[in-house]
């Protein structure tokens, strides 16, 4: 039987929605062992004079928890 965790996390780029997304697994990846999925539970932007400057995800990293 296996037991999951799930940590959620922010992560932002300036390039758009899937890169943001890709930055927060790649470092999400970096420290979390058994990742076996992530929800993007929320997607934003900060906008300056009109134009999109950041774009923002909020994930949900789920992993297995080791013996």
């Amino acid at each position: 039987m296996a037991v999951a965790r799930i940590t959620q996390l922010i992560s932002s780029s300036s390039k758009g929605f899937d890169e943001a997304i890709n930055a927060g697994f790649k470092r999400a990846a970096k420290t979390l062992r058994g990742i076996t999925g992530l929800e993007v539970t929320k997607m934003n932007a900060k906008v300056e004079s009109g134009k999109i400057v950041e774009y923002r995800v909020h994930l949900n990293i789920t992993f297995i928890l080791e013996k």
